[in-house]
């Protein structure tokens, strides 16, 4: 949805002054840029790989040999290319040398279980995966050959990527993690397929048409699919996002990379955004506290873009002070809803801004954030990126668009929106309606155009006929000084149909007892919002990126009332 410059939205006596909404964003593919910032700045620095420098040159010249060593292997246009890698080198240059191969890139992540990783590779038709010679990952994806579509597998050397001496004691003490990669032609080194001269066979690329990436995402239905972005989609989000950030000063911009580049979140706002930017990524394989205040330390980034659990972790170490963590001027939150307390909390540890944005794998991901300059709504997603439209629907009439300050249903419209699912026309017609992105999210809309995400539509608890939202009792439930994490999700209930039950891991070395917590939330929610059960535990589950995930503790509750009731 284009809007003409005279047009007022709700958020524009809002939108940062150096900012544009209406500005056209570039649709340029990303292998485009990353050639560009090559040719203008070649020995720039691009990646810091735990200290080991590659520059924009060296990545663009070795993503062009990826593309021919691919097209060798017989890719081509539309050709789906897995990745199947944690942050090193690997993924941003296997990333960019499938697109320019002509491919479509599919996310995987590493932790999948087999059967996951056989239905994803089932589903987008993966010719070739592109992985490490680690036990953990390669003999996975081993497991799959032998039965189309997969043909060949691509094998990454984790002790090539390392600096010296790390390369050489990850071989002698860590030899126990590489996995075999011989006697199969099958497998192929990443060294075969890049020794040639890098002259792949180019493609014309229509931005709006061509897919890029194939990302999967359970949706707003929760069944895994692959949200179709297109080369337009994830181009145009990693610009909205590096505007966003502002324009860099005299230094190079640096990205604390640790969230991983297989999900969409990194993908746009840790890869793609810098290579935009012209930044530097430092890239962490894993998140670990102390690493990661280690690596902040040294190499000072200027960025951190994360999730709320992230920076709780961050919050709640002990340690953390010994740290120099000042270089982080903006930290972008993601993935989940962003505590106000958790905010408040790094915010005061370092100094920085941290900003709540909001996006779904469907919208590439990035559709709102809080200005990095300006007001800053704690609790809101903030306000739409530029060329975006946010808009609150009816629950019951997706075609009653909501006054301001009343709840509906969150629709983004914009540049960045998917093409839809991959071989599911259903399902895209039932998400995407009239160009709306039907997100799935319940929220709001203030008088100064600011979004608050209530929470989403299928974790709301229908109790005695009222709507229930988790997030309203997990903010009350984090006021409490000694709670380090909680999640909340409904459980059947006799006489309300269903009732709130809350999971809480406390801070070290605190004790909290259930009819504590009740009294301390009795002035802070309604009754009907008060947990009927509290269950406190050592560790919450987590999704691949972090967040805290409420899918397992649902299915934990149903199945333990299966087994009562037999």
């Amino acid at each position: 949805m284009t809007l003409a410059p005279e047009v007022s939205t709700p958020w524009s006596k809002s939108y940062p002054p150096d900012i544009d909404w209406h500005t056209q964003v570039s649709d340029e593919p990303m292998p485009a840029v990353l050639d560009r910032q090559a040719a203008a700045d070649g020995d720039r620095s691009c990646i810091n790989f735990l200290g080991r420098l590659s520059s924009y040159r060296d990545i663009a010249t070795l993503s062009d040999r990826m593309a021919k060593g691919l097209q060798d292997l017989g890719v081509g246009k539309g050709d789906r290319v897995g990745l199947f890698l944690p942050n090193t080198p690997y993924a941003v240059i296997a990333f960019y040398g499938a697109l320019k191969a002509g491919a479509i890139v599919v996310n995987f992540n590493p932790l999948y279980a087999d059967e996951e990783v056989r239905k994803q590779i089932d589903d987008s038709g993966v010719k070739i995966m592109i992985t490490l010679d680690l036990k953990l990952m390669l003999p996975k994806l081993q497991r799959m050959l032998g039965r189309p579509p997969l043909e060949k597998i691509v094998v990454c050397s984790m002790s090539a990527a390392l600096p010296f001496p790390k390369a050489q004691l990850f071989k002698v003490f860590k030899y126990s993690e590489i996995a075999s990669a011989k006697d199969d032609d099958r497998l192929v080194s990443y060294e075969a397929v890049t020794e040639n001269d890098g002259n792949y066979r180019r493609y014309e690329i229509d931005s709006r048409k061509d897919i890029a990436v194939l990302q999967y995402t359970g949706g707003t239905t929760g069944v895994p699919k692959g949200a179709m972005l297109t080369h337009a989609n994830i181009a145009i989000n990693a610009r909205q996002v590096s505007m966003w950030d502002g324009e860099p000063g005299e230094d190079q911009p640096r990205v604390l990379g640790v969230l991983p580049l297989f999900h969409v979140f990194a993908m746009t706002v840790v890869m793609n955004a810098a290579v935009v930017a012209g930044a530097e990524m430092i890239l962490l394989p894993r998140f670990d506290v102390i690493t990661t205040l280690k690596t902040i330390q040294k190499t000072k980034p200027t960025q951190f873009p994360g999730v709320p659990t992230l920076f709780n972790a961050i919050d709640q170490e002990p340690t953390a002070e010994k740290y120099d963590l000042s270089s982080i001027e903006i930290c972008i939150s993601g993935g989940a809803p962003l505590p106000v307390k958790v905010k408040q909390a790094f915010e005061g540890r370092t100094g920085c801004k941290v900003v709540e944005g909001y996006g779904l794998s469907e919208s590439s991901p990035v559709a709102a954030c809080n200005p990095v300059e300006g007001v800053n709504k704690e609790g809101s997603i903030g306000l739409p990126l530029p060329q975006t439209y946010l808009e609150i629907r009816g629950l019951d009439d997706p075609d009653q668009l909501m006054p301001i300050g009343e709840s509906g249903e969150v629709c983004i419209s914009g540049p960045q929106v998917m093409a839809g699912y991959w071989d599911r026309p259903d399902e895209t017609a039932r998400t995407v309606r009239n160009g709306r992105l039907h997100t799935g999210d319940i929220g709001y809309m203030d008088e100064d155009g600011f979004t608050f995400i209530i929470d989403r539509l299928k974790d709301m608890i229908l109790c005695s006929g009222y709507n229930v939202y988790p997030r309203t009792i997990e903010e009350a439930v984090y006021r409490h000084p000694a709670v380090a994490e909680v999640t909340v999700v409904g459980i059947p209930d006799d006489y309300r149909g269903e009732a709130p039950k809350a999971f809480i891991r406390l801070k070290e070395d605190q004790i909290l007892e259930a009819d504590e917590l009740k009294a301390f939330l009795k002035d802070k929610i309604s009754p009907i919002e008060m947990p009927q059960e509290i269950e406190f535990r050592d560790e919450l589950p987590k999704t691949m990126i972090g967040k805290l995930s409420k899918k397992e503790l649902v299915a934990e509750e149903q199945e333990k009332r299966t087994e009562a009731a037999s």
